[in-house]
């Protein structure tokens, strides 16, 4: 027996589960009023539903217009299969000031899920996070990555303190953690070399680190940078 396909849930599906749930809660409500998907009101409370299919950038556009009439505003969408980019979205909604509804559709009734209401959004700024951001750009010597790209190798502080360091092996030989920090390589050259995260460096006797074949090779993808550094190390032994 062949088997049924499944039915596309349209956006006049919400309309009927979400009215029955605002009328049990006491609203009087209303369908299509000017250019409100659904309009509900209780002591002198204006609620707007805003229903997709899906949340979109079209959806959260209608549904901020309407936070100019409103006093509150809820997207309402059916439950959907978000994963891991749950969070993201709903801190979004949040942040907009909007309330989520989902609505689900089993076999026996449809189901109305108020996932959380409109609130003011009072932006908490992790003092952590911009630290990191200010440390990593001042890490950085200049502007070697290209905004927007994928699929290529971004130059963080730490890449480009390997470079650095890497450079000085080439040019000079075999050297020391002390010794590399006096040509500036920083104060985090001793676990860089330790951590050894690129497979660049080696450890051939105590404390004295040299450059292997891979990171000299690896060199060349950085050309910009590490001419860069060469030629300081030359000026630095004039």
């Amino acid at each position: 027996m062949p088997k049924r396909k499944k039915k596309t849930i349209s956006e006049t599906d919400l309309y009927g589960p979400i009215r029955d749930y605002l009328e049990a809660q006491g609203y009087m409500v209303r369908g299509e009023v000017n250019d409100c998907d659904i309009a509900a009101k209780k002591d002198g409370e204006l609620i707007v539903v805003e229903l997709k299919r899906s949340l979109n950038t079209a959806l959260l556009i209608q549904a901020t217009r309407r936070q100019r009439a409103a006093d509150s505003v809820y997207v309402a969408i059916p439950r959907p299969k978000w994963g891991r980019r749950a969070h993201d979205f709903k801190h979004l909604l949040k942040r907009l000031e909007l309330g989520l509804i989902f609505v689900s559709f089993p076999r026996r009734k449809p189901k109305v899920e108020v996932m959380f209401h409109p609130l003011p959004f009072q932006r908490k700024r992790k003092d952590g996070a911009k630290r990191a951001i200010l440390t990593e750009m001042a890490g950085r010597s200049g502007d070697y990555n290209e905004g927007g790209s994928t699929g290529r190798k971004i130059v963080t502080a730490y890449r480009e303190q390997a470079i650095h360091i890497a450079c000085c092996l080439d040019e000079q030989g075999p050297m020391s953690p002390r010794e590399l920090r006096a040509l500036g390589t920083g104060p985090k050259t001793q676990s860089s070399l330790y951590s050894d995260y690129y497979g660049w460096f080696e450890r051939i006797n105590v404390g004295v680190y040299s450059l292997r074949e891979r990171g000299r090779a690896e060199l060349g993808g950085y050309a910009e940078i590490a001419e860069r550094y060469r030629s300081a190390l030359e000026k630095g032994g004039e």
